[in-house]
């Protein structure tokens, strides 16, 4: 054991005050279930099943003697829909993170504007796309006169966040709104949560290799002391919508910005006048640098005329149609060829047919919810071999393949 990590145990090696309820199991036991939902058949978590409930005592245990702490993450690198550096936590840190949030989140909730858009019931890229539409519509008096849309990103942002600023934010913020007996355990375990750096003690499970292409600012092993979250944690996700809370509000209602919107790091802003939208990029970037200690990204500020569309999480929204933007065809494609790939010399098996029907029917779900008709037809019909069409055919159990066996549903 190293002698920052050593220091660390000193300072959250410590049990709670007597007045302080502890954790109770019957939280752990529902944080495990939902936490088994999404990763049952990962090795972490079947090792953990086989005796749950004495793994669930111990780690009871260990949270209210303030002897827990989170485990080695594994490390690797994931190329779609963009690359990314993720740190996968073992299966009991999960279910320690299912805890947190099951406690946390309808305060979050409460406390967040509409327009935020990402790891929240119910809202995600859909919503944030058709917000933006909606907004477009509405500025614009349905694209009968000109409008404007600001588009801003974060620099880095995952790995800007500092956890000394993140950590005593949540402290504030659940004193003054959490009411529950047990908020002294809930918050020495955000403490330990947010202040773990994953990146001094992990397992590698990919080539070093695979980090080439990967800028700096996207990789917590470049990250500067003190700051970054791991992308991959459910915790990650939340605190860092938490972590943009103050800067939603600043936008939406100390400026007045009627059509604004956020899913993670990527923002916009709708207004009819464009020196209106220019003057407010300093402002942004002023309040995001003095109160988080964060920066725009300078080549991704994008300042265009609605009316020629505009490009928002996957898709382009032009005057009353939205289609797909490019990269994500792209992907698809490559995606078609890897399989086509696979069926040249065998016939593939069933895991592989498995493989093949999930991959494409997420791109299919994902694109039936625009004008996409022609394009999922000629992307099937065009690229996916006659060897798969054929072998698909008679298979029942891939019928979910969209629109191959129902050519003649109208989809928008």
């Amino acid at each position: 054991m190293n002698g920052a990590t050593r220091q660390l145990d000193l300072f959250f090696d410590r049990p709670l005050p007597e007045s302080a309820r502890p954790i109770q199991l019957d939280d752990l036991f529902e944080a495990y279930a939902a936490c088994r939902r999404h990763k049952r058949r990962t090795a972490s978590a079947m090792a953990f099943e086989l005796n749950y409930e004495e793994n669930l005592v111990e780690l009871c245990r260990e949270i209210n003697s303030g002897q827990y702490m989170p485990g080695t993450s594994v490390a690797f690198i994931v190329d779609r829909p963009v690359k990314r550096e993720i740190f996968a936590a073992q299966f009991r840190d999960r279910v320690v993170h299912h805890l947190l949030i099951n406690k946390l989140n309808a305060l979050f909730e409460r406390s967040f504007i509409y327009d935020s858009y990402s790891c929240r019931e119910g809202k995600g890229t859909h919503l944030g796309i058709r917000r933006l539409g909606h907004s477009i519509r509405s500025c614009s008096g349905n694209y009968s006169r000109e409008c404007w849309v600001l588009k801003l990103d974060i620099r880095g942002f995952f790995m800007s966040i500092s956890r000394r600023r993140l950590y005593d934010m949540l402290e504030e913020f659940l004193n003054a709104q959490y009411r529950e007996p047990d908020l002294p355990a809930v918050l020495a375990l955000c403490r330990k949560v947010v202040f773990l750096d994953p990146a001094a003690n992990c397992v590698v499970k990919c080539k070093r290799s695979d980090w080439d292409g990967l800028p700096p600012d996207k990789s917590l092993f470049h990250a500067k002391p003190g700051c970054g979250l791991p992308i991959g944690n459910l915790t990650s996700q939340i605190f860092a919508n938490f972590y943009l809370n103050g800067f939603d509000h600043f936008m939406k209602h100390d400026l007045g910005l009627q059509w604004y919107g956020r899913y993670v790091d990527d923002f916009f802003v709708v207004h009819e006048d464009r020196g209106f939208l220019a003057a407010l990029v300093p402002v942004a970037g002023e309040y995001l640098a003095r109160r988080l200690g964060l920066s725009l990204h300078p080549r991704k500020i994008v300042l265009e005329e609605c009316s020629r569309g505009v490009e928002f999480l996957g898709v382009v929204l032009k005057p009353r149609r939205t289609y797909i933007a490019n990269r994500t065809k792209g992907n698809m494609y490559r995606a078609i060829m890897r399989h086509n790939r696979v069926a040249e010399d065998h016939r593939p098996n069933h895991r592989e047919r498995s493989v093949l029907q999930s991959s494409i029917n997420s791109y299919l779900g994902l694109m039936r919810h625009y004008h996409t008709y022609r394009l999922r037809h000629a992307m099937i019909y065009s690229h996916l071999s006659q060897w798969w069409l054929r072998l698909l055919t008679p298979d029942a159990s891939l019928h979910k393949l969209s629109l191959v066996h129902n050519p003649r549903r109208r989809i928008r």
